[in-house]
């Protein structure tokens, strides 16, 4: 017997479908692109014939019909009306549901631990189902205990958050803010003693790679670099939509700080001038009263940004289109889907050398240095001015994303990185922890009927449905 399941050795092992089940904490369909990578991944996984669950709090992801998806609800407190009033006394019954009401109140950000929580449950009864987990970077305890117990996991950590955290130190206004800012992250503490002992990360860019070594403290060994890729039939030119030259188009959660939109919002103000029909394009929710709303006022540019969310992919696409050009000015990225999805659709791509965004735009579009309004102001100008180095941007954009990022090649290096961490010894302390796969039973096939205890449990802890299959609302 192997880790491949109940399989003996030999050539099926090496190439049966395998039953994946992927985790996502928080998977907004729309932004943050956690529930992007979750539906284009589980999608390529599927096209590759494997069977593939996602399990998934809210907000839920939007998914392939062929992808089942197991709901995994908390409170849901980010977009409760009165977070104060939301604990009900079934609630108390669940150490999970009270603790994420308790550090909603106190300022702290506990989803991916409460959502550890309730899946390693839900797998502690389940996990022979799978060949293996994989997680999109809740790096939360229950991994811990889902691999202690025998079930093989893999964890995506896109970026440190450590970056996110700094970013928001350096533009928090006074110690009070600060001292919020540090409570809200304190999950980080979390996040980075799971990945120290998780046996198999993988990361979606060198840089990423880099910071995770640097910032977390995880060995190089522990980590696999495997590129993200970007849907090139649906993200791709579109002769039937009308292009906007004077059109800019970015996507950006406006009150982030790393998504630098306020340094593409000076640079709009700072061209505005020679170039009054400029416009801005933002794909993302603008929070009434925040700091995005203010700057607006100051630099006098409101009726020259507009603001779209709950847009779907294909209407994604099609704004991509009508674009004269995509900026991307985030102090830092990951990886940078925004930018490859605008390559791949035939748009001229500014970018910031934040994180990964130079590793996805390489050559192909004009890069920056980050926070640097004036840079982008010049780049802008410079792509409004020379038609020829338009349509070279274009061209070139859309080449090195078919050549260089498929989701197809994503998915399969992930397998070939499932099945090596599959062919791994048992742990040791699989022998002392309550088995997510009970040795003496036999495997089903995932596309089975649920028991009839999978099914009650999901009455109380998680909804499983079929998928019937947006962007830029907040997370």
């Amino acid at each position: 017997m192997t880790a491949l399941g109940n399989q003996t050795d030999g050539p099926l092992a090496e190439s049966r479908p395998l039953n994946i089940c992927l985790l996502g904490y928080r998977s907004h369909p729309h932004c943050g692109g956690q529930g992007v990578y979750l539906h284009y991944l589980s999608k390529a996984l599927t096209d590759a014939g494997h069977k593939v669950d996602v399990i998934s709090g809210q907000p839920y992801p939007e998914l392939d019909p062929r992808v089942r998806l197991i709901k995994m609800p908390g409170l849901n407190l980010y977009e409760h009306p009165s977070p104060t009033r939301a604990l009900k006394f079934k609630h108390l019954l669940s150490w999970a549901d009270f603790y994420e009401w308790f550090g909603k109140l106190t300022g702290g950000f506990v989803e991916p631990y409460t959502f550890g929580r309730r899946v390693a449950r839900y797998l502690r009864k389940h996990g022979q189902n799978y060949d293996v987990v994989h997680d999109n970077q809740s790096l939360c305890y229950g991994l811990l205990d889902i691999e202690k117990s025998g079930l093989p996991v893999v964890a995506t950590i896109h970026h440190p958050i450590t970056r996110d955290r700094q970013l928001a130190l350096d533009a928090a206004p006074d110690w009070f803010y600060r001292l919020l800012v540090r409570r809200w992250h304190s999950f980080l503490g979390m996040q980075i003693r799971v990945s120290r002992k998780l046996k198999h990360i993988v990361t979606v860019s060198s840089q990423s790679f880099d910071d995770i070594v640097s910032q977390f403290g995880v060995l190089p060994e522990q980590l696999k670099l495997i590129y993200n890729g970007i849907d090139t039939q649906l993200f791709r030119p579109q002769a039937d939509v009308r292009q906007n030259p004077m059109r800019i188009m970015t996507t950006a959660s406006a009150d982030q700080p790393l998504k630098g939109l306020r340094f593409l919002l000076q640079a709009v103000a700072l061209l505005r001038a020679r170039y009054p029909q400029l416009e801005l394009l933002v794909v993302g929710k603008l929070q009434e009263g925040g700091a995005t709303e203010q700057l607006l006022r100051e630099l006098d540019l409101e009726s020259s940004v507009r603001f779209v969310s709950g847009v779907s992919n294909e209407e994604m696409a099609r704004y991509y289109a009508s674009a004269g050009m995509v900026v991307c000015p985030s102090l830092y990225e990951g990886f940078g889907l925004p930018a490859g999805e605008a390559m791949a659709c035939g748009v001229p791509v500014i970018s910031s050398d934040g994180g990964a965004l130079p590793e996805v735009v390489g050559d192909a579009g004009l890069v920056v240095p980050a926070g640097d309004s004036g840079a982008l102001a010049r780049a802008i100008e410079q792509v409004l001015q020379d038609s020829d180095l338009h349509a070279s941007l274009s061209k070139a954009g859309r080449r090195r994303i078919e050549e260089q990022f498929s989701w197809q090649v994503a998915a399969k290096k992930l397998v070939a990185y499932y099945r090596d961490v599959m062919r791994e010894p048992a742990q040791k302390a699989a022998t002392s922890a309550p088995s997510l796969r009970p040795q003496s039973q036999a495997f089903p096939s995932a596309s089975s009927a649920m028991s009839a205890e999978q099914a009650e449990y999901t009455n109380t802890s998680g909804e499983i449905e079929t998928n019937t299959n947006s962007r830029g609302a907040a997370a």
